[in-house]
């Protein structure tokens, strides 16, 4: 597996042949439009909010044509392959598909390892796939939230917080209480989160 590491980063590689090297790896990977990207592991936190969103997304989607999915799948964006936290998608995925193209709701769980990949690369991917509508990432260390959403040709944010903040998702006419995806975390929903965001969200 090493060996196979070292080859893969010698040289740029295609799409199509990392998707056949990491069929073969033990350990997922991302892929950055160049080469392949370890996955690292999360903490208790990333994963209880995590847990907490594709309930609260599968709860209201229920019934529904579009679903949520998690970590589990590969969402393919400008040349480059992400396991995102969450996603929505409201085309029909086969069973034994492994890669979905046209998600319109991508979720991140901001963590220190990941900010500048979350908030800079993975944003332009996201942006720069048309079937993307809304890019939300979730903040770890208190409940709040960044929001890209699509509005035409352009991209306009805006930061979710406070205990009463809503995160609206009308491309699937579904709100969500920000609260409950920090529930049992413990975490701060209080307004100065709004400067703590803003802080760290690109203009």
């Amino acid at each position: 597996m090493v060996q196979a590491m070292n080859v893969a980063l010698r040289k740029p590689m295609s799409v199509e042949r990392f998707l056949a090297w990491e069929e073969r790896q033990e350990l997922r990977h991302e892929f950055d439009g160049l080469q392949p990207v370890a996955m690292t592991g999360g903490t208790a936190g990333h994963s209880a909010i995590q847990r907490n969103l594709l309930v609260a997304l599968g709860t209201r989607l229920r019934g529904q044509l579009c679903q949520a999915h998690g970590s589990e799948l590969k969402v393919a964006v400008a040349g480059s392959i992400r396991y995102p936290d969450a996603f929505v998608i409201c085309a029909p995925i086969a069973p034994k598909d492994t890669v979905v193209r046209d998600p319109t709701v991508v979720f991140e769980i901001l963590s220190e390892s990941t900010a500048n990949t979350d908030l800079i690369e993975k944003n332009a991917e996201y942006r720069a796939t048309s079937a993307i509508q809304r890019y939300v990432i979730l903040e770890q260390t208190h409940a709040a939230a960044i929001v890209f959403a699509r509005k035409n040709e352009d991209w306009v944010a805006e930061i979710v917080a406070g205990a009463d903040a809503v995160l609206r998702m009308p491309e699937n006419g579904i709100e969500i209480p920000l609260a409950e995806l920090y529930e049992g975390i413990g975490l701060s929903t209080t307004a100065g989160d709004d400067q703590a965001l803003a802080e760290t969200a690109p203009a």
